[in-house]
């Protein structure tokens, strides 16, 4: 009589791989945002913006920025610090990077996330007196994220000139704005730049609009 068999039974595969892949969002992200939230709640002329600029936005802000021209490149108001990431996957090194952030906390997250950049915790307005000792040759590019329309088109215009005077010739001033109107005029007698838009960011919530403007 021949030998029983045993009858084959089907495992079922305890891997990982089997079940599709969850995607969950960094807590870095949720982190920033809930920062962001506090710090407008506390002084919203300052931050300015409840959420921190998306990936999109801060890759177009980026773009503006050759990494081959030599110079520092300032960032004012760099909050959690979307914007420097993306100058640094642009090809900035953060040893080229001024960083100026009224914020202390962020300042201090900055100084994690960045610890090779120059990070000065003062007054983006008032940015002569805040970094010009810190600028040994004309920088490359200012990069600002500050909420502009919360001041008075001659402090605006006054910070653009400053930013300019510590610029290279043709350097651009980087700025985004969720309005549908320049956050400086694209032309005023008060001042000699020109000036360009990039398209509407959809994607950025809420959509938004950079502008550059360059001193010929």
């Amino acid at each position: 009589m021949p030998p029983l068999r045993r009858p084959r039974t089907k495992l079922l595969s305890t891997s990982l791989d089997a079940a599709p892949a969850v995607k969950r969002p960094r807590r870095d992200s949720l982190e920033d945002e809930a920062r962001f939230l506090r710090s407008w709640f506390e002084r919203p002329l300052v931050t300015g913006s409840v959420t921190p600029s998306g990936k999109m936005l801060a890759r177009t802000m980026a773009s503006y920025v050759d990494p081959r021209t030599p110079g520092p490149v300032i960032e004012l108001g760099p909050g959690t610090g979307p914007v420097t990431e993306a100058l640094v996957r642009r090809g900035i090194e953060q040893e080229r990077l001024i960083l100026i952030e009224y914020s202390p906390d962020f300042c201090r997250l900055l100084r994690t996330r960045f610890p090779r950049a120059t990070i000065v915790q003062g007054d983006a307005y008032d940015i002569t007196a805040t970094v010009g000792a810190l600028i040994g040759e004309k920088a490359a590019a200012t990069v600002s994220s500050l909420p502009l329309f919360t001041k008075p088109l001659e402090q605006r215009l006054g910070l653009l000139n400053a930013a300019h005077a510590l610029m290279q010739p043709g350097a651009p001033f980087v700025q985004f704005t969720y309005a549908v109107v320049p956050p400086i005029p694209e032309r005023c007698d008060a001042g000699t730049y020109t000036a360009s838009r990039s398209n509407r960011v959809w994607l950025n919530l809420p959509p938004a609009r950079v502008w550059a403007y360059r001193r010929p």
